[in-house]
């Protein structure tokens, strides 16, 4: 276990172990939360149900949950309109998310052969997880921060029959500095975040609207729109990310005329093979369909 640690540490990831007996614990702390009306039932039904708290049928000796935090930047992706490259960000995780889950997958797999051990994909709450591990902490935005990653992770659930030695499964900790830090609270501009409670009000957040389909509710202000899936604006002022909001890579550029036919279009059928290959190369080919109103929305501000 510790060559495990030591080698994914050598690429900058961090990981921790916790017992597959945890894992009607992480159940009723969700359906816990549900059943008292902290949840949302439109947020549950989408995000939260698809969970899966049954040990893996493709590896039924499974004795462990490893939780791993993968550095991920911030992309930058550029659509030329009006003559004018207009850059916006998709957030960490967004670019490549299954691929990055899966190349995890793969290099665990590889590391934990030579020992006689394999791994399974997880469908758990990853940053319940993470928290409960003690591999990341809330803050006040309920968003995870690792140690020296900040925000800018991605985080990865792997089964394993690896023995467990070192359980460890903690209480839910909000990071220190957050205890008189309200910075996240004061920028949300939808309310998401609020001083009678603790957990986020998800029903509120813009990431919830701006990751499903139709038109955006009548209460959400077109200002209040700053990425292309996602948002980014409770991390843009959160003193731990202030070390990494620069850390921006390029993800690649549309033409005018891609441009125009993004926006115009009234199926992603009709886009050419080259444009679709671009979402492709980003692993965005699967939200196609929320493009065109986002981006239109993100044009319009940038007037």
């Amino acid at each position: 276990m510790d060559d495990l640690f030591l080698q994914l540490g050598e690429k900058g990831y961090q990981a921790r172990l916790v017992s597959i007996r945890h894992l009607p614990d992480m159940q009723e702390e969700i359906i816990g939360r549900y059943r008292q009306g902290l949840l949302d039932e439109m947020v549950y039904r989408e995000h939260l149900s698809f969970f899966n708290f049954s040990p893996p049928a493709e590896l039924p000796q499974a004795q462990t949950i490893l939780i791993i935090a993968v550095p991920r930047p911030q992309h930058r992706v550029v659509f030329t309109w009006q003559g004018e490259p207009k850059g916006f960000v998709l957030p960490p995780t967004y670019v490549q998310y299954k691929k990055t889950s899966g190349l995890v997958e793969n290099l665990v797999g590889k590391m934990l052969a030579p020992e006689g051990y394999q791994v399974a994909r997880a469908a758990l709450p990853l940053k319940l997880l993470a928290v409960r591990s003690g591999l990341a902490a809330y803050g006040r935005n309920n968003v995870t921060y690792v140690p020296h990653l900040g925000t800018f992770h991605q985080l990865v659930s792997l089964y394993s029959d690896l023995p467990c030695r070192q359980d460890n499964w903690n209480e839910a900790q909000m990071l220190q500095t957050c205890e008189r830090c309200y910075a996240c609270l004061h920028a949300c501009p939808t309310g998401a975040i609020t001083r009678d409670r603790f957990l986020l009000r998800a029903e509120r957040c813009l990431v919830f609207y701006n990751e499903r389909k139709g038109d955006f509710p009548d209460w959400i202000d077109p200002d209040w729109h700053n990425c292309l899936l996602g948002c980014m604006r409770c991390q843009q002022v959160c003193p731990e990310c202030k070390g990494f909001l620069n850390w921006v890579e390029e993800g690649t550029s549309f033409s005018q005329q891609e441009t125009e036919l993004l926006l115009s279009c009234d199926s992603t059928d009709q886009l050419p093979a080259t444009t679709i290959e671009k979402f492709q190369r980003l692993g965005l080919s699967e939200d196609l369909s929320l493009w065109p109103r986002n981006l239109r929305v993100l044009l319009q501000r940038s007037k």
